[in-house]
């Protein structure tokens, strides 16, 4: 247990959630439990987290040691391309879940950096990192986790505002009517497949930029810029678009066949030369939550997207 005491002085105070949150360094929904647990007073008084603190009053805040959440610590190899006190950038490998859930309890990246990362400070009171955004389970390459409830708070802060580059690679089936296409288009789960996502009027607002690279045959090699970040955006906006990424099955399932003529034959081929679905988060840029400093990272393509790359080039002569 850690004791957190003083008295407020000229210039603090305010709503008491906030105000803790700004001087702990904690989230809002952890000094909310920290309240509900009686672990917060001001002039010896339970408050709410409502409350205005002002100058004069006396805060006790007591903080208990983070205890290990049930996720067990697995030996899976992730590589970690940054890390310090507060964050871990890691390159996640593709067929890897990002947490644990049913059907995933184990072999997830949670798994993975509970035996990577020794020095976790607690998020929430739980030792566990922070997952502020996710990549789908086939979908490789960069993202950042939380190693501390500030920095929790203020990646949660930074995606909400826009304010984090994330820039992925993809190889999308046919060619986009334009060099540089911008998709906003809400989303929302389809109520005719719980599995997928759709481009729904009541959805959420999401919008992507898409960046031809490459034409290949019958498939186009992008870059995409994510401006929100909503469950399966790229795949929903690429399928929006009436070009689904190649080798996704659940959005754009044996699209190779809708190819004629010597096309046909070139595009089965890259179907069956994909391992997975063709989608790499190859850029993450964003402002350091507890130093400010600003961070940029890249990722090539993994060895298995480049494979089909190179292929694609030297047959597409």
């Amino acid at each position: 247990m850690t004791r957190h005491a003083w008295t407020v002085e000229e210039g603090g105070g305010g709503r008491l959630d906030r105000y803790l949150a700004d001087l702990l360094g904690l989230s809002r929904n952890r000094i909310t439990n920290l309240l509900a647990e009686g672990r917060i007073t001001v002039d010896e008084k339970r408050p709410r987290k409502s409350h205005v603190v002002e100058v004069g009053q006396r805060v006790v805040v007591d903080v208990p040691e983070p205890v290990p959440i049930e996720a067990a610590a697995e030996s899976i190899s992730v590589p970690v391309v940054f890390q310090d006190a507060d964050i871990a950038v890691v390159d996640k490998p593709a067929g890897l879940v990002v947490h644990p859930a049913p059907g995933h309890r184990t072999g997830t990246l949670v798994n993975a950096l509970l035996h990577q990362i020794g020095d976790l400070s607690g998020i929430g009171g739980a030792l566990r990192p922070g997952i502020v955004h996710r990549l789908d389970k086939d979908t490789s390459g960069l993202l950042v986790v939380a190693k501390s409830d500030r920095a929790h708070q203020g990646l949660s802060e930074a995606l909400r505002a826009r304010e984090v580059k994330r820039v992925y690679s993809a190889a999308l089936w046919g060619h986009l009517d334009q060099d540089l296409t911008e998709v906003e288009a809400p989303i929302g789960r389809d109520p005719k497949n719980r599995r997928r996502m759709a481009v729904r009027d009541e959805g959420r607002a999401a919008r992507s930029t898409f960046q031809v690279v490459e034409r290949w045959p019958t498939a186009s090699f992008c870059t995409v810029r994510l401006h929100s970040g909503r469950t399966h955006q790229i795949r929903v906006h690429a399928l929006h678009l009436g070009h689904p990424v190649v080798g996704d099955d659940l959005y754009g399932p044996a699209r190779e066949r809708g190819f004629s003529g010597p096309n046909r034959a070139w595009a089965g081929e890259l179907a069956r030369r994909v391992p997975r679905q063709f989608l790499h988060a190859s850029e993450l840029r964003f402002r350091h939550p507890v130093s400010g400093e600003e961070l940029g990272f890249s990722s090539p393509l993994p060895e298995d997207l480049a494979d089909v790359r190179r292929w694609a080039l030297h047959t597409a002569g």
